[in-house]
C-alpha cells in the first residue's frame, strides 16, 4: 500500500512532462482563509521553510507540492549519480533538472516564478508551479497549496478577486479523485469556516474532507478546543486534526520546524491530554498519507479506464495526422479518390461516418424530392390567383364579336397554362435546394470522412473550388431542363390524355345540355323538328323567311326593351344623356362584380372543373419529372464526374508541391499527439505494474 503514492508520483512526472491536465490524479487539496495558518501547515509536514511569507494573499499561484520519502540507501545512489550534498532537496518541472539544496533558495525561487506569471499587483493565476521535495523526514503526500480566500480587496489587487480565487478553489477540489484539507483557526467559530463551506458545496456528503484546526494556543484564556476536535460542533467525516503553529516571532527567530513540533506535542499533552494521541503535525500526517492511498487504492481503477480511454483516442488522432508524405503523387491521388468516392457514399448512404443529428447527404435529397417539393406541389391550388369574373372574361374574349352557342376552348387552353406555368418556380426552387445539398456534402466530408485532408489546407481549398465549379456548372444546365418541363407542358394542350376523358365527359354532356335547353325556348310557331332539321324541309320559303324574320325582329325588339330597361337600371347616372349631345360609351364605368346568369355560371364551372382536372394531370406529370431530371442533370452527373474532374484539375506535377504543403501547425500537433499518446502508453505501463503485484 505504501509504493501507491510513488505511483502517483510517476504518473505526475509521466504528465508533467507533456504539459497536460488531462487526468485528474489523487491529490490533498489545501483550503483555508487568509492568515488561517495553511502555510504553516504544510511547513510542518515538510519539516522546513520553504513558503514564501508577508501580509495579504501571499499564495498566488497553485503550489502542487510532492513529498517524497527516501530511504539512506536511495538517497546515497542519488547523491552519487548526482552529486548533492545532503540528505534533502528539491526540484521544480519548470527549471527542469536542477536540483536545490539549500531550502531558502527554493522560497527565492517560488518568488520569483510567481511574479514572472502573476506580477508584482497581488493578483493571480491558475498556472501550477510544481515542486517535489526529496527527504527521510516526510511521508509520500502530494498537496496542492492555494490563494487563501479573501472578501476585500486589497491595495491594488482586482476588484473581483474574491471571484477568482473561489473559481481557482472550485477549480482544485471538484477533482472527484482530491481529498479537501480544510484549514480552520481556532480563535474563530468553526461554524462560520469558510473553508468548510466551499469544502460541502462539493463535497456533499463529507467523504473526502478533513478538517484541520490551527493556532490552538492563541485561544483566549478559560476557553479550549475540546468540542471542536470531539466533532461536536461541526462534525467532519474524516476527522477533526488540531495543530500548534509556530508565530510570527517564532518564524522572525528562525525557530527550526522540528522545534516547533516538539513544543506542539506538549502543548497537547498539557492541554488535551486525552486527545494528544490524536492531534499534531505527525499524527496529521500519518492521516493524510493514510487516507491518500485508500483514495488512491479506490481511485486507481478508474484512472486506468480514463488512461486507456485516452490513449486509444490520441492513437486515433495521431493516425488522422498521418504520416511525413514520401511519395506525393502517390498520396494526392489516393487523397482525391478517397474523397471522390466518400464523396459518392454519402449520396448513396453507404459512408463510413453517419450523421445523426440531421438528415444529410442522399437522405436529404429523397425529403426534399418528396417532402419538401411534394407537399410545395401539392399546397399549389389548381384555381389559385383565379376568379369567376377572370374565367368569364376570358370566355368572352375567345368569342370574339359573336355570341359563342358552346363553350370556346381556347378559353381553356389560356387559363390552364396560365395556372400549369405556376409549377415552374417550385420546380427550380428544388433544383436550388438539391444544389445546396450537394454543397454541403463537400464540408461533411472534409469534416467526418476524409480528415487526412486537414492537414494539406490547400488541397482541401483546392478540391472544394473544384467541386464547387463542377455543381456551378451543373446548376443552369439543370434549370434549363426543368424549364424545358414545364415548356413541353404549355406546348401542347393534350385534351386527349387518358386521365382526362372523364372532364371531356363532363364539357360534352354541357353542352347536349346546353342544346336541349335551347330547343325548350323555342317560340310556338316553329316546329322542334323543323328547327332542328335547320327549316329546309318543310314550308314555303316566304313562310320560313318570314317566320324567321318575324321571330328574329321580335326578339330584337323585346331585347332592346329589355336591354333599355338594365340599362336604366344599372346606369350610375341620375338621367339619361340630352339629346344631341354626344355619348362616349368608354366612360360608361363596366361593373366589377355582378350575379352570373344560369348560362354563364354553368360555363365558368365547366372550365373551372377542367382547369383543375388538366392541372392535376401536370403537376403528377412535373411532380415525377422534375426529381428525375435532377438526378440525371446534377446528381448522377456530379457523382459519375467527379472524380476525373478532380484528377484532371489537380493532378498536375506542378501542383504537387504547393497543393500538398502541411499546414504550419500540423507537424507540432503531430508531435503533442506523439508525447501525449507516449505519455499515456508509460502511465498505462506504470498501473499494470501496480496490478502484477497484487497491490490493489
Amino acid at each position: 500500500m505504501e509504493a501507491l503514492i510513488p505511483v502517483i508520483n510517476k504518473l505526475q512526472d509521466v504528465f508533467n512532462t507533456v504539459g497536460a491536465d488531462i487526468i485528474q490524479l489523487p491529490q490533498i487539496v489545501v483550503v483555508g482563509t487568509q492568515s488561517s495558518g495553511k502555510s504553516s501547515v504544510l511547513e510542518s509536514l515538510v519539516g522546513r521553510d520553504i513558503l514564501p511569507r508577508g501580509t495579504g494573499v501571499v499564495t498566488r499561484r497553485p503550489l502542487i507540492l510532492q513529498l517524497v520519502h527516501i530511504d539512506p540507501e536511495d538517497r546515497r545512489k542519488s547523491n552519487e549519480e548526482n552529486g548533492i550534498e545532503g540528505e534533502e532537496w528539491g526540484k521544480f518541472l519548470h527549471t527542469k533538472n536542477k536540483i536545490y539544496t539549500d531550502f531558502e533558495e527554493i522560497r527565492q525561487e517560488i518568488e520569483a516564478e510567481t511574479e514572472r506569471m502573476s506580477g508584482n499587483n497581488k493578483g493571480i493565476s491558475d498556472e501550477p508551479i510544481h515542486l517535489k521535495i526529496f527527504s527521510p523526514h516526510v511521508v509520500n503526500l502530494t498537496l496542492v497549496d492555494l490563494p487563501g480566500i479573501t472578501k476585500v480587496p486589497v491595495g491594488d489587487q482586482p476588484k473581483d478577486i474574491e471571484i477568482q480565487i473561489r473559481e481557482l478553489i472550485f477549480k482544485y477540489i471538484s477533482n472527484p479523485n482530491s481529498i479537501i484539507l480544510a484549514v480552520t483557526a481556532a480563535n474563530t467559530d468553526m461554524a462560520t469556516s469558510e473553508a468548510l463551506k466551499v469544502a460541502r458545496e462539493v463535497d456533499i456528503d463529507g467523504r473526502r474532507t478533513l478538517a484541520v484546526v490551527t493556532k490552538l494556543d492563541l485561544m483566549d484564556a478559560g476557553t479550549d478546543a475540546m468540542d471542536v476536535l470531539m466533532g461536536r460542533v461541526i462534525p467532519v467525516k474524516l476527522g477533526i486534526i488540531g495543530v500548534v503553529n509556530r508565530s510570527q516571532l517564532d518564524i522572525n527567530q528562525k525557530k527550526l520546524v522540528a522545534d516547533a513540533v516538539r513544543d506542539e506535542y506538549a502543548f497537547l499533552q498539557k492541554k488535551y491530554p486525552s486527545l494528544a494521541n490524536r492531534n499534531g503535525t505527525k499524527y496529521l500526517a500519518r492521516t493524510l498519507n493514510r487516507l491518500l492511498m485508500h483514495h488512491i487504492r479506490d481511485c486507481l481503477p478508474e484512472l486506468k479506464t480514463r488512461i486507456n480511454v485516452l490513449a486509444a483516442q490520441y492513437q486515433s488522432l495521431l493516425n488522422s495526422y498521418g504520416e511525413p508524405v514520401d511519395d506525393k503523387s502517390s498520396t494526392l491521388l489516393q487523397l482525391i479518390t478517397k474523397f471522390a468516392a466518400e464523396y459518392c457514399r454519402t449520396i448513396e448512404g453507404t459512408a463510413k461516418y453517419i450523421e445523426t443529428a440531421e438528415l444529410c447527404g442522399g437522405a436529404r435529397i429523397c425529403y426534399i424530392f418528396h417532402e419538401t417539393f411534394g407537399r410545395t406541389l401539392e399546397s399549389v391550388d389548381p384555381l389559385g390567383g383565379l376568379t369567376t369574373i377572370d374565367v368569364l372574361t376570358a370566355i368572352r374574349n375567345a368569342t370574339g364579336p359573336r355570341p359563342a352557342l358552346f363553350v370556346p376552348e381556347v378559353s381553356f387552353e389560356l387559363l390552364v397554362k396560365r395556372q400549369v406555368k405556376r409549377l415552374e418556380e417550385p420546380s427550380l426552387r428544388c433544383v436550388e435546394l438539391v444544389h445546396e445539398e450537394m454543397q454541403r456534402i463537400i464540408q461533411h466530408c472534409s469534416n467526418y470522412s476524409t480528415q487526412e485532408l486537414l492537414r494539406f489546407p490547400k488541397l482541401h481549398d483546392a478540391i472544394v473550388e473544384v467541386v464547387t465549379s463542377l455543381l456551378r456548372k451543373r446548376l443552369p444546365v439543370t434549370n434549363e431542363m426543368v424549364h424545358n418541363l414545364v415548356a413541353i407542358e404549355l406546348a401542347y394542350i393534350n385534351t386527349k390524355h387518358p386521365d382526362f376523358a372523364d372532364a371531356c365527359g363532363l364539357m360534352n354532356n354541357n353542352i347536349e345540355e346546353q342544346r336541349r335547353s335551347r330547343m325548350r325556348d323555342l317560340p310556338a310557331a316553329v316546329p322542334r323538328d323543323k328547327a332542328a332539321a335547320g327549316g329546309s324541309q318543310s314550308g314555303p320559303v316566304s313562310e320560313q323567311v318570314d317566320g324567321g324574320t318575324g321571330n328574329w325582329r321580335g326578339m330584337l325588339k323585346r331585347g332592346e326593351d329589355s336591354a333599355g330597361e338594365r340599362a336604366v337600371s344599372q346606369s350610375p347616372f341620375p338621367s339619361s344623356p340630352q339629346r344631341g349631345h354626344a355619348v362616349n360609351l368608354l366612360d360608361v364605368p363596366v361593373p366589377v362584380s355582378r350575379k352570373l346568369s344560369a348560362r354563364e355560371q354553368r360555363d365558368c364551372e365547366v372550365i373551372e372543373r377542367l382547369i383543375k382536372s388538366y392541372f392535376l394531370i401536370v403537376r403528377k406529370n412535373i411532380q415525377d419529372s422534375v426529381p428525375k431530371a435532377v438526378m440525371h442533370f446534377l446528381v448522377n452527373h456530379v457523382k459519375d464526374c467527379l472524380q476525373s474532374e478532380l484528377v484532371g484539375q489537380l493532378y498536375k506535377t506542378a501542383l504537387l508541391s504547393d497543393l500538398l504543403t502541411e499546414s504550419e501547425d500540423m507537424a507540432q500537433r503531430r508531435t503533442e499527439a506523439a508525447d501525449m499518446l507516449k505519455a499515456l502508453q508509460k502511465a498505462g505501463q506504470v498501473i499494470a505494474e501496480i496490478r502484477e503485484t497484487h497491490m490493489w
